[in-house]
Formats: structure tokens, sequence, C-alpha cells
């Protein structure tokens, strides 16, 4: 018999699909390079960094399990994704659409910068997972902006090394300013997400406790 989702579910899946859409956005987005403040980074530094609010509002519900799935589904969709993209590279033009080397410029990423993305995604993600525990723990389950903070801005810092160094190491691209501009930029994000971290995991708690305590009630 089919099950009617309960509002939790419907919270999970919200969060789920935000944190693998935005995932998704920055793989496309991050071909264009931006300025910001003198920084050269890419156009997806701040969706991406956007990622781990929601990962870490997901932690703090649901607990390690659920958020290591989420990320698991996020890797994926990221590689059907840029699957279907190739495929969409490679079909044969219509003879009236003449923007096929913009096409293969803006969306056809390297084999090198896919390996860097995806790398950098795993890694950072588990330790963020790990380390939001780890001080949760530390912390007796108290005070979440430091450890939204502390597991973000090391998770950030590691996802950023990864990607550079991979991606664009013997290149002859500046590694250090590179590495120093994207971690800024995130990190800024990083502090400025945990409001949003707070009214996400106090709004989801909320209604979650209500619901079930006036499904109590009714029993």
């Amino acid at each position: 018999m089919e099950k009617n989702m309960t509002r939790e579910e419907k919270y999970f899946l919200l969060l789920g699909s935000l944190f693998i859409a935005l995932l998704v956005i920055s793989n496309v987005i991050a071909g264009k390079v931006v300025a910001i403040g003198g920084w050269m980074v890419p156009a997806a530094v701040i969706c991406y960094a956007l990622t781990f609010a929601v990962t870490d509002t997901i932690a703090e519900i649901w607990g390690k399990e659920r958020t290591k799935y989420i990320v698991v589904l996020g890797f994926f969709a990221c590689v059907i994704s840029a699957i279907m993209i190739k495929i969409a590279i490679w079909m044969p033009a219509a003879p009236f659409w003449h923007n096929q080397e913009a096409y293969n410029l803006i969306l056809g990423s390297s084999l090198r910068i896919t390996v860097a993305s995806m790398s950098a995604y795993l890694i950072s993600q588990y330790h963020d997972i790990w380390a939001f525990h780890f001080w949760k723990d530390k912390t007796g389950g108290k005070y979440l902006w430091i450890r939204n903070n502390l597991s973000t801005g090391v998770s950030q810092l590691i996802d950023t090394v990864v990607f550079i160094v991979i991606g664009f190491y013997g290149t002859g691209a500046p590694i250090l300013s590179m590495i120093l501009g994207q971690y800024a930029i995130k990190l800024i994000v990083a502090m400025c997400d945990t409001p949003i971290v707070y009214i996400l995991v106090n709004l989801i708690n909320k209604n979650i406790f209500f619901l079930s305590h006036k499904i109590s009630a009714k029993g």
C-alpha cells in the first residue's frame, strides 16, 4: 500500500534536492572565471560553497549516515550530468546552428578538471561530515555555529587545495594565488551561511516536533 510522505521526509528530500541542484549547477558554471575583490575565481565559488550549509543542516538534524548518502547521490548526479553533457557535445549539430565551438568551450571541460573537481568534492565533503560530528561530540551538541564554521572552514581549504593542485599543477598557473583567492571567498561565504544553517535547523526541527506532538495528541 502506498504511504504518504511525512513532513520530515519532505524536508529531507527538499534539502537533498537543493544540495544536488547546487552541486550540478556549480560544475556547469565553473568554466567562467570572475574577478571578486581582485581575486580571480570560478563563477561557481559561491554556489558550491553553499552546499556545505546544506550538508551541515542535514548532518545536524538527521546525522552522519544520511548526510553521506546525500553526498554519494550528489557524486552520481555529477557523473550523469558530465556524461550527458559530453553526449550533447558529440551529437552532430543542425546545419543552421553555428555555435558548436562556443558550446564546446563553455561545457567541454577537460578530463583533468573533471577528476580534480570530483576528487576535491568527495574528500572535502566526507571530511566536513566527520569534522562536524567530531565537534558536535566535543561541544556536547551545543554551539552549532562553532561546528558549522570549524568543519566548513577546514573542508573548504581541503577542497580548494585538492582542486587547484590536481587541476592546474604544472600548467604554469599561479597555484598559490589561486588557492588563496578561492579560499578567501569560500571562507567568507562559510561564515555568512551560519545564520542560514540556524534558520533551517530551527525551522525544520520546530515543524517536525509540532507534527509529532499533534499526532501523539490525537493518539
